[in-house]
């Protein structure tokens, strides 16, 4: 089993789309009120001047738009990209511990499910087992953990991630 975050790719790409046909409509109403402001200038009057500005302004305001936007995309990228190296060093942590606490198979596979947060009663449905198994063999990766509970576990498993974190090799 492994740890993966979940990315919904199909609303990323939903909300890309929108905004991107925000963006194109913005940018068409602007084009059809500068094609009004030019087909009616007929001197210089106050009324044109104004609709010039906020043509001006709308202009500025779709490109200031459209760089946000391709900022965020770029930092979005970059954060999936931390996020993937991070759960990798995750998983990377965890199965060095089973390792070296001689985790058997079933032992990891509850293990995981617990530090995933799942129920014991869930645990057993999963695994075709009864509660009691699942909570004996809770307690043996606990003792062979040298912790007492749950919490406990999941704080083993985090701390030594952080402290890894704060080192140049995984970044």
């Amino acid at each position: 089993m492994t740890i993966q975050a979940p990315i919904d790719v199909r609303k990323n790409s939903l909300r890309r789309r929108l905004f991107l046909a925000a963006a194109t409509l913005q940018i068409g109403c602007g084009l059809i009120f500068l094609t009004d402001i030019v087909m009616e200038w007929e001197g210089v009057r106050l009324h044109g001047v104004l609709e010039a500005l906020a043509v001006i302004g709308l202009a500025i305001g779709a490109s200031l738009t459209l760089r946000e936007y391709r900022h965020l995309l770029r930092r979005n990228t970059k954060v999936e990209r931390e996020l993937d190296v991070v759960s990798g060093a995750f998983q990377e942590v965890i199965e060095q511990h089973f390792v070296r606490w001689g985790l058997t198979t079933a032992e990891r596979d509850v293990a995981l499910l617990s530090i995933k947060g799942v129920p014991i009663a869930d645990i057993a449905t999963m695994r075709a087992t009864r509660e009691g198994t699942i909570k004996a063999q809770s307690a043996a990766i606990y003792r062979k953990a040298g912790v007492s509970s749950r919490s406990e576990l999941i704080s083993t498993m985090v701390e030594e991630l952080i402290s890894g974190l704060q080192s140049p090799s995984i970044r």
